[in-house]
């Protein structure tokens, strides 16, 4: 690749300025690394839990270890770890489905959430399967213009049918900060002391391992995410994970599959040495990822564009949000993450109507692992403000390199 001296000039001064923070991430995932090495050793997992199930999966003894590993390092009573979850969505909806009931109401007090949500919600008697076609209500509490929660708006949203509540911890494709787990911690607090039998539901996707604990050791009874993001450390080849109070992922488990059978079952085919050992390096490739993404900050500001968070901000999950003027700049900065994949750079991405979203979206995506966001990846619905959302890299080289590319691509076009 070849770099004009104005971009490496820009490359090596944003590298020295973030020196610090950089080695501050190094730590945290060292921390995190020993973390998840002591629930491996606690629950004495050894190669005879990687042989693969078949049928029905009965007895399967590494699955059973599997669920115990993530739920020490979650800090949960249980965990539910399944390559049979096909996403982010599916996990999250079946977490959402089997905790709520007819005549229950979901009530988000974190804004509206993820776009692909939003049909899992439904509206009224959709047919489509929906929580709304089963008469589970929905509210949501907007956050206050400077991204917080709105207190005031909780506390008269809390009405007596709202069964879950539920927060989104990363941004989502929204133009605020992404919630540290101390702010989860004082938004479940809030809820707890004013409706004690409300469950609180947050959706983890992209904030695994980027602090040192997890919103199920700050007073979160439910969780749910991704093994294509972060805790599958870019090996999982699919599925999802439920953890948090022992009776709540019960429920979740006979939803995934059926009352009665719940986790009992499940044939896991040859998947579990991949899921171990992708939690094994997780707390290693988020840490670069996260690194990553501060470069990324770094570059971005001294260019003069709005970054979110700022390279020096605390971090919780692995999205880093940079805000263009206008189409060009966001399509170019997609495009030049394509060019920096080890897989595809050969593919130029185009905005399309994906499904499940609201807005034509542009997606950077050559990654080993289909749609795996660890990965090094940047999508943005094409729309104002014209925000794109840059995650992953399982190596620092790469997702500096990313931005490089992204950077040439801009250059090259003018619009640097």
């Amino acid at each position: 690749m070849i770099l004009s001296d104005e971009i490496r000039r820009i490359a090596e001064a944003a590298e020295v300025t973030a020196e610090a923070r950089l080695k501050e991430l190094d730590r945290l995932a060292e921390a995190n690394q020993w973390k998840v090495i002591e629930a491996f050793q606690k629950h004495k997992v050894s190669d005879f839990h990687f042989a693969g199930s078949t049928g029905y999966g009965y007895n399967d003894r590494g699955r059973e270890v599997l669920d115990l590993v993530y739920a020490d390092v979650f800090g949960a009573e249980a965990a539910l770890v399944r390559p049979h979850f096909v996403s982010g969505t599916h996990t999250i909806g079946t977490a959402l489905f089997g905790v709520l009931r007819p005549g229950d109401k979901l009530l988000y007090i974190t804004g509206d959430p993820y776009d692909t949500l939003h049909h899992v919600i439904g509206k009224g008697k959709d047919g489509s399967g929906s929580l709304a076609d089963f008469g589970i209500g929905y509210g949501k509490v907007e956050l206050t213009e400077d991204g917080k929660p709105d207190w005031a708006a909780i506390e008269a949203a809390l009405t007596d049918d709202v069964r879950v509540v539920g927060i989104q911890r990363s941004r989502g494709y929204a133009w605020r900060s992404s919630f540290t787990v101390e702010e989860i911690e004082e938004m479940t607090a809030f809820v707890k002391n004013r409706k004690p039998d409300a469950i609180v539901f947050v959706d983890n996707c992209y904030g695994e391992f980027t602090e040192l604990t997890e919103p199920t050791q700050a007073g979160v009874d439910l969780i749910a995410g991704s093994l294509i993001k972060n805790p599958g450390g870019g090996i999982a080849p699919t599925g999802g994970y439920i953890a948090g109070r022992a009776e709540l992922v019960e429920k979740a488990a006979f939803r995934l599959t059926a009352p009665g059978i719940g986790g009992e079952v499940g044939a896991m085919l040859n998947t579990m040495r991949s899921l171990f050992q992708g939690l094994f390096l997780a707390p290693h490739l988020v840490g670069q990822a996260l690194k990553g993404s501060v470069f990324a900050a770094a570059v971005f500001e001294e260019l003069g564009f709005d970054t979110k968070p700022g390279w020096r901000d605390p971090r919780t999950d692995l999205i880093q949000a940079i805000r263009f003027t206008g189409a060009d700049h966001l399509i170019a900065f997609v495009q030049g993450i394509q060019k920096a994949a080890a897989v595809d750079s050969h593919v130029v991405p185009e905005p399309w109507d994906m499904p499940g979203y609201d807005d034509p979206v542009i997606m950077a995506a050559g990654t080993f692992i289909q749609g795996g966001s660890l990965e090094l990846s940047a999508d943005a619905p094409v729309r104002a403000p014209y925000i794109a959302y840059m995650q992953g890299g399982l190596t620092y080289a790469h997702a500096k390199l990313g931005v490089l590319h992204a950077l040439e691509n801009m250059r090259v076009r003018g619009l640097l």
